[in-house]
C-alpha cells in the first residue's frame, strides 16, 4: 500500500474518540466534546437515527480493489451481512430472546478490561437489551442489525478497525430464542506516531505537556486513552497558566496493511498568564478582600486551573452560595488576567430537629435555627435547645468562617444546661471562645489544632466515693483546652488504609474552695489496614490523665469516664471504672482503652465484628488492670457520605448491675 498511503482529504469519515454513538436526534445540538469518564455516554434509544460523529477526522489512504473492506466494517447497519435467522415457527407473536456476544473471550492482545468495557458498553447502548428480552421476529431482526453497528463502533474505539461482526438467531430448547454476535476481533491497531503540532510554542513547558498527554508510538490506538490524554493535555496547558490555550480534536490516519494509526493533534498554547485582581460581578455577598482569603492563589501568580477549581468547590462549601460564576478576562497587560468570580446566594436560614433514642441514655429531642450569614462575612449564629431524659440545655453559637485565612474557624458559644447522669447532676452556664483549623470531607486534611478559652461556672451534685453519700458543691472552673491533630488516612468517614494521631491538652484551674490547677491531657491514635480486596483490620488505642488534683477534688463534669458506643462498646454511657458504694460511677483520673475490628464488606452493606477493652483509675497514670473486656457484631450501610453503623455488644467480664446487651446507632464507622 506505498503508493496509496499518502492520506487523501477527501472524503474524511469521522470516528468517535469515545464510543461512536450517541443519543437521539430531535434537533440536538452539535455532540459534546470527548470526554475521559468511560462511564459518561449518552443514553441511547433504539427507534432514533445515529447522530453526527464527533470531531475526529480520519484521512483514508485511497483503496483499491482488494483493500476495501468487507460490508460489516460500515458504520451503517444497512450495510452489514443479513442477519442470519433460523425457521422461526410465529414471526407475528412476540418471543422471548436473550443476547450472547461471542469472539471476545481469550482473544489475544486484548486485555480484560477492554473486553469489560466493551460489554458494559454494549449493555448500556444495546437496542437488543433495550428490548428488554422480547420482541416479534422483525422488531428482533431489526434491533439485530443494529446492534451489529454498534458492535461494530465499539470495537473500532478499542483499537479494532478490522473488526467484523455477524448475527445468528436461534431458537433454544426451551422456546426463547438467543441472538448470537459474533465477534471477528481481527488485529489490533497500534499508534505509529504521535504528533502534537503547535506544542513547541509553549517553549520551556513543551516537555512536561507532551508527557500529560501519556501517548506513544507502539501504543494501541484505543479511543478512550487517546480522549483521556486529549483531557489531560488540556487540564496541564491550564495548570500551566496557558489560559486561552485551544486544543484541536485528535485527527487519525489509518494503515490497513500495517495495522497502525498516525495521530495529529493540533494545539495552539498562547501565552502564559499571570493571576491579577479577583472581581466581584452581580449580587455582592462576598467582598474581593474576603475571597482572596478563601482562594489559594494571589496576585502575580501564575494562573493554575486546577486552584480555579478549587476555589469555585470552596466557595459552593461554605453552603451560602446557590452556583458560582469564575472566568479568567482579559486584561490591557497581555501576560495578566483578573478574575471575574459571580456568585447566586442560597437561603441562609435552616431549621433543624432530631429525635433520638440511646441505650442507657433514654430519648432525646433537639431543635435549632441557624442564620448562615447574619454576621457578615460567613458569621453564623445558631440557637439550639435540648430536651432528654439525661440532657436539657440551651444555647447559642457564634462561627465564624475562613476567618483570617483560608480554613480557620472562629467560634464563640453561651450554653445553659442541666445534666443528669448516673455520676453526677450539673446545672452550668458555659462561655466559650475558640480559633480552630478544621478538616471536612471534601478536604480532608493531614494537620489540624484548636486552641481557646473557656469558663464555667456549675452547681454539681455527686456522692462520697467511700461513703456514698450525697453532696452538692459549686464550682468555678476555667480552661485553656487546644488540640493537634494528624490525619494519614485515606477518607474522614470510611478509612481504610493509614493511620491517625491526635493529643489534647487543657490547663483548667479551679475556685471551688481554695484555688488549685491541673492538667488534664489526653492521646487518641488508631490504624487501618486493608487485609484482601473487601477486608479492613482497624485498631484504636487512647490514653488520658489528670495530674495536679485527685479525681474527688475535680469537678465531676470534668473527671474522665469510660463506656458506651464511642469506647468500650457492650456496657452503657459511664459504666466502666471506678463506682461508690451505691454501685453509681465516680469517674477517674486516667483512662485507658483498646479496640480492634474487622471491617468486610459486601457491596453496600458490611458486617464488623469487635473487640474492645478499657477502664479508668484513680490514679494519675493508667495502671492497665482489671480491663473491662466487651465483644460485639456491628452491621454497616455505606451509603455515599459515609456508613451508617449499628453495633450490638455485650460485656465479656461483666459486673453486676450491667446489662448484657448494648446497641449504638451512629454514621460513620466507631474510630
Amino acid at each position: 500500500m506505498s503508493a496509496a498511503r499518502t492520506p487523501l482529504r477527501a472524503p474524511t469519515i469521522l470516528l468517535s474518540a469515545i464510543l461512536c454513538v450517541s443519543a437521539p436526534t430531535r434537533a440536538q445540538s452539535p455532540p459534546p466534546e470527548i470526554r475521559a469518564d468511560a462511564g459518561s455516554l449518552p443514553e441511547f434509544d433504539p427507534a432514533s437515527d445515529m447522530l453526527p460523529l464527533p470531531e475526529i477526522g480520519v484521512d483514508w489512504p485511497e483503496p483499491s480493489a482488494e483493500d476495501v473492506p468487507p460490508p460489516t466494517q460500515a458504520a451503517d447497519p444497512s450495510t452489514t451481512k443479513p442477519v442470519e435467522i433460523a425457521p422461526l415457527t410465529d414471526a407475528q407473536s412476540d418471543r422471548r430472546y436473550r443476547v450472547a456476544i461471542d469472539g471476545l473471550d481469550g482473544k489475544e492482545g486484548m486485555s480484560a478490561d477492554a473486553e469489560a468495557s466493551i460489554r458494559s458498553r454494549f449493555r448500556m447502548l444495546s437496542a437488543l437489551e433495550a428490548g428488554k428480552g422480547t420482541g416479534n421476529t422483525a422488531q428482533i431482526d431489526r434491533r439485530a442489525r443494529e446492534d451489529e453497528g454498534l458492535l461494530g463502533q465499539l470495537m473500532r474505539a478499542a483499537a479494532y478497525y478490522a473488526a467484523e461482526i455477524t448475527t445468528r438467531i436461534e431458537d433454544e430448547p426451551s422456546g426463547r430464542l438467543v441472538v448470537t454476535l459474533l465477534v471477528r476481533p481481527g488485529e489490533l491497531y497500534t499508534l505509529s506516531s504521535v504528533d502534537i503540532a503547535g506544542i513547541d510554542q509553549a517553549s520551556n513547558k513543551a516537555g512536561e505537556l507532551r508527557k500529560s498527554l501519556d501517548l506513544k508510538a507502539g501504543q494501541p490506538a484505543d479511543s478512550d486513552k487517546i480522549a483521556a490524554g486529549q483531557a489531560a493535555l488540556r487540564a496541564e496547558l491550564g495548570r500551566q497558566g496557558f489560559v486561552f490555550a485551544k486544543v484541536g480534536e485528535p485527527k487519525l490516519v489509518i494503515d490497513h496493511d500495517e495495522h497502525q494509526v498516525a495521530l495529529t493533534m493540533e494545539v495552539d498554547p498562547g501565552g502564559s498568564q499571570q493571576i491579577g485582581q479577583i472581581i466581584v460581578e452581580g449580587k455582592r455577598l462576598f467582598s474581593a478582600r474576603h475571597l482572596g482569603r478563601i482562594a489559594r492563589f494571589h496576585k502575580g501568580d501564575l494562573y493554575d486551573a486546577a486552584k480555579i477549581e478549587d476555589f469555585r468547590r470552596a466557595l459552593i462549601q461554605t453552603s451560602l452560595v446557590s452556583s458560582v460564576s469564575i472566568k479568567p478576562v482579559a486584561t490591557s497587560d497581555p501576560n495578566v488576567v483578573d478574575i471575574s468570580v459571580k456568585l447566586e446566594p442560597a437561603p441562609p436560614r435552616t431549621i433543624s430537629g432530631a429525635v433520638g433514642y440511646g441505650t442507657g441514655e433514654g430519648y432525646r429531642l433537639e431543635a435549632s435555627w441557624q442564620h448562615r450569614n447574619l454576621i457578615r462575612p460567613e458569621g453564623a449564629v445558631t440557637f439550639r435547645g435540648v430536651l432528654g431524659t439525661q440532657e436539657q440545655s440551651l444555647g447559642t453559637i457564634v462561627r465564624r468562617s475562613n476567618y483570617k485565612a483560608r480554613d480557620r474557624v472562629l467560634t464563640g458559644q453561651l450554653l445553659f444546661s442541666h445534666l443528669k447522669e448516673n455520676a453526677f447532676e450539673a446545672r452550668s452556664v458555659t462561655l466559650a471562645a475558640g480559633l480552630e483549623r478544621q478538616t471536612n470531607i471534601i478536604w480532608q486534611k493531614k494537620w489540624t489544632w484548636s486552641y481557646g478559652a473557656e469558663i464555667t461556672a456549675s452547681r454539681e451534685d455527686d456522692t462520697v466515693k467511700a461513703t456514698g453519700a450525697p453532696r452538692r458543691r459549686k464550682f468555678l472552673t476555667g480552661a485553656l483546652p487546644s488540640s493537634l491533630s494528624y490525619d494519614g488516612s485515606d477518607d474522614l468517614l470510611n478509612p481504610t488504609k493509614g493511620y491517625r494521631l491526635s493529643g489534647r491538652v487543657s490547663p483548667e484551674l479551679s475556685l471551688q474552695g481554695s484555688a488549685f490547677g491541673y492538667v488534664k491531657a489526653q492521646i487518641d491514635g488508631s490504624t487501618y489496614l486493608p487485609v484482601g480486596g473487601r477486608t479492613v483490620i482497624a485498631g484504636r488505642a487512647r490514653f488520658g490523665s489528670i495530674i495536679g488534683a485527685s479525681a474527688q477534688r475535680i469537678a465531676p463534669t470534668r473527671r474522665f469516664y469510660a463506656g458506651g458506643g464511642g469506647s468500650v462498646r457492650g456496657y452503657g454511657y459511664q459504666k466502666i471504672g471506678p463506682i461508690d458504694v451505691n454501685g453509681d460511677p465516680a469517674g477517674g483520673r486516667s483512662l485507658a482503652e483498646f479496640s480492634i475490628e474487622a471491617r468486610i464488606q459486601f457491596g453496600d452493606f458490611g458486617v464488623v465484628p469487635f473487640l474492645d477493652a478499657g477502664n479508668l483509675y484513680s490514679a494519675k497514670l493508667p495502671t492497665f488492670r482489671n480491663l473491662r473486656y466487651g465483644a460485639g457484631l456491628g452491621v454497616r450501610y455505606y451509603t455515599s457520605f459515609g456508613p451508617i453503623r449499628v453495633d450490638v455488644g455485650t460485656p465479656i467480664n461483666r459486673r453486676r448491675g450491667d446489662s448484657r446487651v448494648a446497641v449504638y446507632v451512629s454514621l460513620g464507622q466507631a474510630f
